[in-house]
């Protein structure tokens, strides 16, 4: 069973949880800040697991009942809390769902613990709902609220809180982790790396599709004709990618990857630090019509577009914006 030795990077994460353990001071309410597969939930689980654990050390055991009950996804006293909305964590998910409940002492542990994924989608009206429960909870009550973003929580919310930020894997991390734990070959364990840019869910995901190979083929094919297509073209390019099911954001780190592959090239004529080494002459001959301006430009409609998405803009017309950038800036 995993323990926080199996978590990959986030040092300062683990040292500052197991710390609390070792000491005994577990404070109410943590904060795990971090971009979506970046490794909250593991690390929640992990912590949970082992504060619940009958050997009360520093790592769970794996073997007592409770650790068992864990890893079954069946313990009574670690409660995960949904949220009816897609969007959003309203005042009744949280009164129904915490307020109600938490005066009931746990039935077989020390702690009763509340995970609450997605928390940065709580209402300010649901934020204060529970801001009460967090200021003065029961001894045996540990939330544990898992964002993207801490920008839309609080400030009296992240006050009562011990916030921990993830953060990005080193390269060699990922690159032993992938390697060594899940076997990934080199090669391909480069290229999800440079996709992943330090999200070790992101690199697992794409070392264990079995679509990746295709839609990289796909989008690789997508941006090496673009210029000689229409628009109708580019579109049907793009819904026959969707239907392998990838989310819109890796499809635009591929994308970016590309790109900097390009300008990178120009700039050196060295093919020895490219990602996508294997597609040198498609890569030597864009560069070559291109000026970095129009790369540059390029680049910067991809993180535009990565913005839009995370603001909730259509996904068709973002895409559709990006693709005539890339349309009028690749060979200019």
């Amino acid at each position: 069973m995993a323990g926080f030795s199996d978590i990959v990077g986030q040092e300062q994460i683990k040292e500052q949880l197991q710390g609390s353990i070792r000491e005994k001071r577990i404070a109410h309410a943590y904060i795990l800040n971090g971009e979506s597969r970046s490794g909250k939930e593991f690390i929640a689980k992990i912590f949970v697991q082992t504060l619940q654990c009958e050997q009360q050390g520093e790592e769970p055991c794996g073997e007592c009942r409770s650790c068992r009950q864990v890893k079954s996804g069946n313990h009574p006293d670690i409660i995960y809390v949904p949220h009816e909305k897609p969007n959003t964590f309203s005042v009744d998910d949280v009164r129904e769902k915490i307020n109600d409940t938490v005066d009931i002492k746990p039935y077989a542990s020390p702690y009763k613990v509340y995970i609450i994924p997605e928390a940065e989608k709580m209402t300010p009206q649901a934020q204060n709902a529970i801001l009460k429960t967090i200021e003065e909870p029961p001894e045996y009550v540990v939330f544990i609220l898992m964002t993207t973003g801490t920008d839309m929580l609080l400030p009296t919310i992240l006050s009562r809180c011990i916030v921990l930020n993830m953060k990005p894997v080193r390269d060699d991390e990922m690159r032993s982790y992938l390697i060594n734990v899940l076997h990934v070959q080199e090669s391909r364990a480069e290229i999800c790396i440079a996709f992943a840019r330090g999200n070790v869910g992101r690199a697992k995901a794409l070392a264990e599709s079995e679509d990746f190979s295709k839609i990289r083929t796909g989008a690789l094919s997508l941006l090496k004709n673009i210029r000689e297509m229409d628009s109708n073209e580019v579109m049907e390019s793009l819904k026959e990618i969707r239907t392998y099911g990838f989310d819109i954001n890796d499809y635009l780190d591929i994308m970016v990857v590309w790109y900097r592959d390009v300008l990178l090239f120009k700039a050196t004529h060295d093919m020895n630090h490219l990602i996508f080494r294997d597609e040198i002459t498609s890569i030597q001959k864009v560069a070559q019509v291109s000026n970095y301006e129009g790369i540059e430009e390029i680049l910067q409609a991809l993180e535009n577009a990565r913005r839009r998405l995370k603001n909730a803009v259509a996904e068709d017309l973002t895409m559709s914006l990006l693709l005539m950038t890339i349309q009028e800036n690749q060979g200019k």
